[in-house]
């Protein structure tokens, strides 16, 4: 009967170890998969604000129909910093870099990196009436 019980011991010690190790796996794999959604909202929130200030005249502060002087001074993104001449801004999700379009441009590139480090890079293509994003790893 010792022998019986301390074999029973020993396989639900070898049970919760593996559930154990389950349960911090999927922990990691959820807390990335809500950064790379927490990036995208980002990104959505970037592409937005980027659109009204393609549209707005630059008499009031917008772009006038191009792209070619938006940062993220002049744009509406909660940042926790903003630098590279406002290029460039961070908050608890990741890092984003508004490539620094041309004169008369009707096209804008954002790339984000997520803090997770799951994944590489997501870049957003930001148009007048439409968003694309592509994710690199």
């Amino acid at each position: 009967m010792g022998q019986q019980q301390l074999l029973l011991v020993i396989l639900v010690t070898i049970i919760v170890g593996i559930a154990t190790v389950v349960a911090i796996n999927t922990f990691g794999s959820a807390a990335d998969s809500a950064n790379l959604d927490a990036v995208r909202q980002d990104l959505a929130n970037i592409g937005a604000s980027a659109q009204q200030y393609f549209i707005k005249p630059e008499m009031l502060g917008g772009g006038g129909n191009d792209f070619e002087d938006i940062t993220f001074n002049n744009i509406t993104f909660a940042a926790d910093s903003i630098y590279n001449s406002g290029l460039s801004a961070a908050n608890a999700n990741g890092s984003y870099v508004i490539t620094a379009p041309g004169s008369g441009a009707t096209t804008l590139t954002v790339t984000a990196t997520p803090t997770s480090g799951a994944l590489t890079s997501i870049v957003a293509t930001i148009t007048e009436d439409d968003m694309s994003l592509a994710e690199n790893q």
